[in-house]
């Protein structure tokens, strides 16, 4: 056996690298595939808005009063994806709900508040309250099943 030969016998080599570039094709494209069929390939994520939230409780009478929601800074959010949900949240209607959703048209159903369509840095919004409440500002995008809680307050006697 003459040991040149065996360095310039490069039979084999050609069939190896071939067979290495097909299963790397064929794990890409059934990665690809996959991703489209599981419904990842085409789904945007949504971001959650980074926004600061502070409340300020104010008594008015035995038990009762009002919290003031504050927007200190962050992302401006679209009003009717803002929800403040909770427990102890004074009923000003005749509805029983302890959620409020700001309205397409800018209010705030049962609440008063009169901004415009967009949550931004600086807004405000009074909740009447009993002093134990248990409250949360919650982002729910209209488009998803998602939601976010921004921000959560309780009350003095909560």
């Amino acid at each position: 056996m003459d040991l040149k030969e065996l360095f310039r016998d490069d039979d084999a080599v050609s069939p190896v690298i071939g067979v290495i570039l097909m299963v790397a094709i064929t794990v890409i494209l059934a990665a690809v595939i996959a991703s489209f069929v599981l419904g990842l390939g085409d789904q945007a994520q949504q971001a959650t808005p980074q926004a600061s939230f502070s409340f300020e409780y104010t008594e008015d009478g035995s038990n009762q009063g009002y919290v003031t929601v504050v927007h200190d800074g962050g992302d401006s959010i679209e009003a009717q994806e803002l929800y403040i949900r909770g427990s102890g949240i004074t009923d000003t209607s005749s509805s029983s709900t302890s959620s409020y959703i700001i309205d397409s048209a800018g209010t705030w159903k049962d609440a008063g508040y009169t901004g415009g369509s967009e949550i931004s840095a600086g807004q405000t919004l009074d909740i009447e309250v009993e002093s134990d409440y248990e409250i949360s500002v919650v982002y729910e995008p209209i488009e998803g099943d998602s939601s976010a809680t921004l921000a959560q307050d309780s009350g003095p006697d909560a």
